[in-house]
């Protein structure tokens, strides 16, 4: 019984890793869009049309539920995909709402006005395309108030996580870190607004400092989805799981296999 998970790349890997932990039980199909891999870069309107055609991938593979675990297509596609796109008997959820249930500690369901939460300062890394939609502050201001969110668009790290060279991206995370530090020296708590980033989370917490809480969004995306699946059990999908990719199978498998250090084996899509 399968669910389907969506990345514009290979990012998406950190989110599947802890829901297959979490829900072993469950089969999950994969799908990376590589050939159009980074999303960050692109338009809200270039986003949301392959966002759709690989959702409709997915569910053509059997999958009733799919996840976005790409940031920047939860951000500027997910809302009009579901106002206007997805089928009544499917479901497409995003990364947003585990992580602002966290950050704000009230579930999503509560319809309670905003609130003080227990950070002030909060420093948002995420894709260009993110940051522009502001998507993640607007969520949150719908259930928190006097939070400061100080976005810094990381160009450059989703291309060089994907291209495998980690030392590259490491220099790009501080560098990026350090910018978020001119504009706000002291965050309290940082969020990893890209399932890419948490390849590179010691480096963000080393850059941050051990003072600084991070927020990486697997585990939570885990928990959430467990969740879900218990409160709407007629979600899960039918058909086997699988690694699907519109890239090139032998390069994506072997980045894959590189990045969870266990073999993955990806099918043309």
């Amino acid at each position: 019984m399968a669910v389907g998970i969506f990345d514009s790349g290979l990012g998406g890997l950190t989110v599947l890793d802890a829901v297959q932990a979490r829900l072993p039980e469950v089969e999950f199909v994969y799908l990376a869009d590589s050939a159009h891999a980074p999303y960050g870069v692109r338009t809200a309107d270039d986003i949301f049309d392959l966002t759709c055609a690989a959702v409709q991938r997915l569910f053509d593979a059997g999958c009733d539920l799919v996840i976005l675990a790409c940031n920047t297509a939860s951000a500027a596609a997910l809302r009009r995909m579901q106002e206007s796109w997805v089928p009544g008997d499917k479901r497409v959820l995003g990364v947003f709402v585990p992580m602002i249930e966290a950050l704000t500690e009230r579930q999503w369901g509560d319809n309670s006005p905003p609130r003080e939460v227990g950070v002030q300062h909060v420093a948002l890394f995420a894709t260009p395309a993110t940051v522009a939609s502001r998507a993640f502050q607007r969520e949150l201001a719908f259930r928190a108030i006097g939070v400061d969110v100080e976005a810094q668009a990381c160009g450059g790290v989703v291309d060089a996580i994907e291209d495998g060279d980690m030392i590259l991206a490491d220099a790009l995370v501080r560098s990026h870190v350090d910018a978020l530090r001119r504009k706000m020296p002291e965050p309290q708590a940082a969020i990893l607004g890209c399932t890419h980033y948490p390849l590179m989370q010691e480096a963000f917490q080393e850059a941050l400092g051990a003072n600084v809480s991070v927020y990486s969004q697997a585990g939570l995306v885990g928990e959430s989805l467990a969740d879900y699946l218990e409160r709407h059990p007629d979600k899960m999908g039918a058909g086997p799981g699988a690694f699907l990719t519109t890239g090139d199978p032998k390069t994506v498998s072997q980045r894959a296999t590189q990045f969870l250090r266990r073999q993955i084996t990806f099918e043309a899509a």
